[in-house]
This record gives structure tokens, C-alpha cells and sequence, in this order.
């Protein structure tokens, strides 16, 4: 059909322009996943080697199918165990988290845990902010973990950190999973509100 007039024209210029910028503002929000293995763009998922965990070190990303990932990590005994995703996918790299709501997760777990948010201005040691990761029974789930101050706390036998919670999210290099009991994990996705993990792998 032919358009003739001017603002005929107009109408269906102004319906295209919306339609791009539609198409581009969800493709924003979602992504594109990176060239080597990713979960929403987290390059860094590791065993520490800090505690019985199966893989005992080095990248717990594992093929889920064609094109997507996921972190499977066993604790396997009862003393604490230390898993780290790298916020910017390279140990020095940090992110500001201060204006994000928080994350979304998808999970499975077997026994709680917490994870830790570690600044690059306090990395080592256990006296850090965290927040509970509940059990899902085993079975996969997605919840939001708020930034919020009110959620994230202190585990006395790892120790208060000396900095408030706004100055690790000023700074925040990694998120630390923790737990001192046996537990099967795996993640399939982590995604931060406001935040775009940059690829460097």
C-alpha cells in the first residue's frame, strides 16, 4: 500500500522508529552472552580451593546444552567452602554496585549457604557482609536477593567487617559463596540489576 500523504508518511516512520527502538531496548536488557563459556556474561565461576568441594579448583562451568552453561559445585564436608564468581571477570576488575536493587538468580541447592559481597578494598578474609542463600530442596529456582541493608548481615565465627555495606558495593569485586555443610549447587543464571559483566575472555 502507497502513502501518499505527508502525514501518512509521517505515521508510518514514527511506527518503525518505535519498532528499532523496541527491538533494542530488549536486546540491551538481555545481552549476548560471551565467546568463552559465560552465565549471563559471569566468565569467573571457581573453586577456590578452600574446603572438600568437587571440582576442587579452577572453573565449575560445565555445558548445559548447545549454547548455555552452568556452575555445578559439591561441598562436601562439614567445614566451610568457598566458591567465587569475579564481578568484572578478571581478579583486579571491581564494579559500582551502589545504584543496583540487587539480583536475580537461578539455583538449586541442597542445604542453605551464604554469600559474601567481597570489596577490592577488604578481598581477604571472612569477616564480610552477607546474605542467605536458602536451600531449594534440589530443585531449580529463580529469587532476588536485595542490595538492601537490611538484608545482608554478619556470621559471627567469620567475623564483622569494619567497613558498612555501601562501601563493598562502592567496590565490589566478587560475590563469595560460603557454607560450612555438605551441599550440591548449581547455577544457571546471575544476573545484577543495573550492571553489564564486560567480556575478557
Amino acid at each position: 500500500m502507497r502513502l501518499n500523504s505527508t502525514p501518512g508518511r509521517i505515521a508510518v516512520i514514527a511506527c518503525a522508529l518505535f519498532l528499532l527502538g523496541s527491538t533494542a531496548t530488549a536486546n540491551a536488557s538481555h545481552g549476548r552472552e560471551c565467546d568463552t563459556p559465560s552465565i549471563d556474561r559471569l566468565q569467573q565461576w571457581l573453586a577456590s580451593g578452600e574446603g572438600a568441594t568437587e571440582p576442587a579448583t579452577g572453573s565449575i562451568l560445565v555445558p548445559r546444552n548447545r549454547h548455555d552453561y552452568s556452575a555445578k559445585i559439591k561441598f562436601l564436608a562439614h567445614d566451610w567452602h568457598v566458591m567465587v564468581v569475579w564481578l568484572g571477570n578478571r581478579f583486579e576488575a571491581q564494579a559500582d554496585l551502589t545504584e543496583s536493587r540487587g539480583f536475580w538468580m537461578t539455583y538449586r541447592a541442597t542445604a542453605d549457604l551464604h554469600v559474601q559481597l567481597r570489596p577490592a578494598s577488604h578481598w581477604s578474609g571472612g569477616d564480610k557482609w552477607v546474605t542467605r542463600i536458602p536451600s531449594t530442596g534440589g530443585r531449580l529456582v529463580k529469587r532476588f536477593f536485595s542490595f538492601a541493608e537490611r538484608y545482608w548481615t554478619t556470621l559471627p565465627e567469620l567475623g564483622k567487617p569494619a567497613y558498612p555495606l555501601a562501601e563493598a558495593l562502592d567496590d565490589a569485586r566478587g560475590l563469595v559463596f560460603v557454607g560450612k555443610t555438605p551441599n550440591d549447587l548449581e547455577f544457571q543464571g546471575l544476573r545484577i540489576d543495573g550492571y553489564r559483566p564486560p567480556c575478557v575472555y
